[in-house]
C-alpha cells in the first residue's frame, strides 16, 4: 500500500502518459511544489459554471498555492492533467482519505458505514475545453488503480454530485457508483451520495508503474 510520503518522494509511482482520442497527450501525474503557477492559471479559467460544481476554497494563486503547500502533509492526494506538450494543466482529480462526521452520518441513514481504513472522498474537475471529450471516462481506470494503490476498497464523492448536474450523475452511474441517497447543502441545493465499491468494478486499467524492489 503506498502512503502519501512516498508519492511525494517518487511521483513516477502514479504517474502515466495517455493519448486523448484527439492524438494529443496528457500526464496523468501527483501535483508538485512547482505546481503553483500553471494551478492557479488552470482555477482561473474556469467558468463559472464549472466553479458552482466544484468544491475548491478559491481560485487563484493563493489557493493554488496553499494546495501545493499541502502536498503530503495532511489527508488529501491531489493529481493533475497535465498538457505534454504545452505543460498545461487541465484538469485536477482530488482524493482525501480522511471522512467527514457529516458523510459517516448520512451514509450510515442510509444503511453503509463508512470506515477511513477502507474507503476515500473523491473528486475531479476539469477544465472547461476538455469537459465533453470522453477524458474522465478515459482516466477513470487509473482513478480507481489509485484508490487500489491507497489501500482502499471503495469511493465516495467528495461532497456529493449536484442533483442538477445530469451529465455528472450519468458518468457516475456509468462507471459503477450506486446512488446511496440526497441531502441538503450549506448552499440549499440537493446533492447525491453515491459509492463505488471496487470489489465490483473491473480493474481496467494498465497497471501504473511500481516502486522497484531493487
Amino acid at each position: 500500500m503506498l502512503t502519501l510520503t512516498e508519492i511525494a518522494e517518487d511521483p513516477l509511482v502514479l504517474t502515466r502518459r495517455l493519448r486523448l482520442r484527439d492524438g494529443s497527450e496528457v500526464l496523468f501525474r501527483p501535483l508538485a511544489h512547482a505546481d503553483a503557477a500553471h494551478l492557479a492559471r488552470f482555477l482561473e479559467a474556469l467558468s463559472p459554471e464549472s466553479r458552482r460544481l466544484s468544491t475548491f476554497d478559491g481560485y487563484d494563486f493563493a489557493a493554488a498555492r496553499e494546495l501545493c503547500a499541502a502536498i503530503a502533509r495532511y489527508d488529501k492526494l491531489r493529481l493533475v492533467l497535465e498538457e505534454v506538450r504545452s505543460g498545461r494543466i487541465v484538469g485536477l482529480l482530488e482524493f482525501s482519505l480522511d471522512l467527514t462526521s457529516a458523510d459517516i452520518a448520512r451514509y450510515r441513514e442510509a444503511g453503509v458505514r463508512l470506515a477511513e481504513t477502507t474507503d476515500c472522498r473523491f473528486g475531479p474537475t476539469l477544465a472547461d475545453d476538455y469537459q465533453d471529450r470522453g477524458v474522465g471516462t478515459l482516466i477513470f481506470p487509473l482513478v480507481t488503480e489509485v484508490a487500489r494503490r491507497l489501500g482502499r476498497t471503495r469511493i465516495i464523492l467528495w461532497g456529493g454530485v449536484l442533483g442538477d448536474n445530469p451529465r455528472a450523475i450519468r458518468y457516475y452511474e456509468k462507471n459503477g457508483f450506486q446512488p446511496v441517497g440526497s441531502f441538503i447543502g450549506e448552499d440549499g441545493l440537493r446533492s447525491l451520495d453515491m459509492i463505488l465499491d471496487l470489489h465490483v468494478v473491473p480493474d481496467q486499467a494498465s497497471p501504473l508503474p511500481r516502486r522497484s524492489s531493487s
